[in-house]
């Protein structure tokens, strides 16, 4: 689908809607490489779960990642729609500098991770969790359990400072797409795909030490005391990040970096794909029932 116009454009819902749903057909299709971010080798780890496990292994905790996806995207593009929008309405349309795409991407990221981090601490707990069978109100419930409603926003901290990612990987995108296809607003699905894939591999590289200490805390991962007290959790992703320089060098703090990246190029790509074609549809749909209503007032 390649209509182009300046006069197609959408705002933050619409946004908010396109992103949310590109975000989760995107992820249904390369959800087995995100269970395997969370080890090593990520064939060898496909291979053993499906042995293990089946099918329905490898998709152990879709349910909870779709609505952590729908919901994580829908507030990101959401609010980094609206706060765009209103930028350059007061900037009277002048173009964006990358330190502005970037300030605006990290803000709209804070304030959609404020609501959704406690869907993303019970999904990441449930997909490393070693029993396949736990449903994601029983996992919710061992959060509450743990931590008291407090343990929603374990991580929180590394979560704000993550924002940087989606920054990177939106304002690259609108920079490029500025670049490489100047003056227009919808792009072919492989131009979408391509430049999103850049983008979110530069990204990853660059927040890839945070995503590892992230998860480590809001997995619940437990760390051995040298003094030979009971094992305890990480108080901070700082704790975490020191914890792997001191045990694994710097190596430790881009393990899982190729599923990472081959995961991540793969779902923004078709996030990007889809979004951009899902946006058109919605903006088509809104012609079509404004073109029946002034057909039924006449």
């Amino acid at each position: 689908m390649a209509v182009q116009s300046k006069e197609l454009v959408l705002g933050p819902w619409g946004k908010a809607v396109a992103g949310a749903t590109g975000a989760v057909f995107a992820n249904i299709m390369v959800y087995p490489l995100d269970i395997s971010e969370y080890y090593t080798g990520t064939l060898d780890v496909l291979q053993k779960i499906y042995d293990k496990h089946g099918l329905s292994g490898l998709y152990h905790g879709l349910v909870g990642t779709i609505i952590g996806t729908a919901s994580s995207n829908f507030a990101y593009f959401y609010w980094y729609g609206l706060i765009r929008a209103i930028y350059v309405r007061r900037s009277n349309g002048a173009p964006l500098s990358t330190a502005t795409e970037l300030a605006l991407g990290a803000l709209g990221g804070a304030l959609g991770q404020m609501f959704t981090i406690p869907i993303s601490v019970v999904t990441t707990k449930q997909q490393t969790s070693h029993d396949p069978n736990k449903s994601l109100i029983d996992t919710t419930k061992d959060v509450f359990n743990e931590d008291g409603i407090s343990g929603f926003w374990r991580g929180l901290k590394a979560s704000l400072v993550l924002v940087v990612n989606p920054s990177i990987t939106y304002g690259s995108y609108e920079r490029l797409k500025a670049l490489l296809f100047p003056g227009r607003n919808f792009l072919l699905p492989r131009e979408n795909f391509v430049i999103g894939a850049m983008s979110k591999a530069m990204a990853t590289i660059v927040t890839q030490p945070l995503i590892v200490a992230k998860v480590m805390q809001q997995s619940g991962t437990l760390v051995k005391q040298a003094d030979g007290s009971p094992p305890k959790k990480f108080n901070s992703f700082v704790d975490a990040l020191i914890y792997l320089v001191k045990y694994e060098g710097i190596a430790g703090l881009f393990k899982g970096l190729g599923p990472q990246i081959t995961k991540g190029v793969l779902v923004q790509g078709l996030l990007f794909m889809f979004k951009d074609q899902i946006e058109l549809l919605i903006v088509l749909l809104f012609r079509l029932i404004k073109s029946r209503r002034r057909v039924a007032l006449v």
